[in-house]
């Protein structure tokens, strides 16, 4: 197989779970955050850099790879380990997501869906046997299958037939895959809204398909935190605990800790590179606007309990410089410090699993974290 997992520790605690994902291009630590890199770059940072901080894993968006450079250009290349020159595991989403959200230029059919680039207007047909080829022509370690993310709210009418056209694309998905005798890993995709009956069925019917990897998607899509902690309560306990689980497009650090919880293994946002770009960080005290005036004589790090290599240099003071006077610096240095927030947290909920200690770390962190709020940007590219 393309991908072998197997639960190294099982916590007594909850749910939480340690795991080993093992790829083409290396091992993989469960849970895990998935740094995105869109157009097969994490925004600001060099794949050494990436390194460096501690990702094992990067997620790369078929849709925009699709249209540009196309994966023709990437195959030619060598794959879009060599393109990028990434050594390390790659997923690739399907682009369903970024297709959807696309509603006045897109049509939906069994066949697949039809699109207008959000470039240059061009149409184009996308069917899952065509995705399935894409993300083969890009080479990733991991492909996902094309699905239908329902908007949010949506009729339960509405509901029940996406995600049963959603299983239909799954199993031509997988009918694709074993014509081109491909060792890719192809992970299936659970929708069903935020109805139980619909999520559960769902979740049934996507296991069933038997592919090494399911994925939970349809959420962060503007539905209540607690709404999302409950879809997760209804479809973790239908999955095989044997394969991996994989959270698509959540990553704040709230929902990860709560995801965790429920036995979730993978996640991908790019919270933490969006909210770089507005000039916020992610600290152990909560959020920061670097950007406010309140930092301009502030010499500080962004976070004094933090050793990232931006927090060992540079003050807020001098961050929020360049940030007003438009330099990349600012940018840079901000993206690199909540990469490693991200990475780094993780790990520390690796290590609190292994230890017993993990409800104690998520209180730990709900005291402090959570004391700060503001609004953040959306999750979803």
């Amino acid at each position: 197989m393309a991908i072998v997992f197997e639960v190294i520790r099982q916590s007594r605690e909850c749910a939480a779970r340690i795991g080993r994902l093992s790829t083409p291009h290396g091992e993989v630590e469960t849970p895990v955050f998935m740094p995105v890199g869109t157009q097969a770059t994490v925004k600001t940072a060099t794949p050494e850099e990436l390194a460096e901080m501690g990702a094992g894993i990067i997620l790369g968006n078929t849709y925009h790879l699709y249209l540009r450079p196309g994966p023709e250009i990437i195959a030619r290349a060598g794959g879009l380990h060599k393109f990028m020159n990434w050594p390390r595991p790659i997923l690739t989403d399907s682009g369903g997501y970024q297709i959807f959200s696309l509603a006045e230029l897109r049509r939906l059919s069994e066949e697949g869906v039809e699109f207008k680039s959000h470039l240059d207007g061009s149409r184009h047909f996308l069917t899952p046997e065509l995705v399935v080829k894409i993300q083969g022509e890009l080479g990733s370690d991991i492909a996902m299958v094309l699905d239908e993310c329902p908007p949010y709210p949506a009729e339960p009418g509405y509901i029940a037939a996406s995600m049963a056209r959603t299983t239909r694309w799954a199993a031509r998905s997988l009918e694709a895959l074993a014509a081109a005798r491909s060792e890719q890993a192809l992970f299936g995709i659970i929708q069903g809204g935020v109805y139980r009956h619909l999520r559960e069925q769902h979740a049934r019917e996507i296991a069933e398909l038997g592919f090494p990897g399911l994925a939970i998607g349809g959420l962060s899509v503007g539905e209540p935190k607690e709404t999302m902690y409950q879809v997760l309560d209804w479809v973790v306990p239908c999955l095989p605990p044997e394969k991996p689980r994989y959270l698509m497009g959540v990553g704040a650090p709230e929902d990860i800790f709560a995801a965790v919880a429920r036995g979730v293994d993978m996640f991908d946002c790019v919270l933490p590179t969006r909210l770089a770009r507005h000039g916020t960080v992610l600290t152990g005290r909560g959020r920061l606007t670097v950007r406010n005036a309140a930092y301009a004589a502030d010499f500080s790090p962004l976070d004094e309990e933090c050793g990232c290599y931006v927090c060992r240099n540079y003050t807020r003071a001098y961050i929020r410089h360049l940030l007003h006077a438009g330099e990349i610096l600012g940018l840079r240095l901000t993206t690199w410090h909540n990469l490693h927030y991200m990475l780094d947290l993780m790990r520390k909920i690796r290590e609190s699993i292994a230890a017993g200690t993990f409800i104690a770390l998520w209180q730990e962190f709900q005291a402090n974290y959570l004391q700060q709020r503001i609004d953040e940007p959306s999750c979803r590219t």
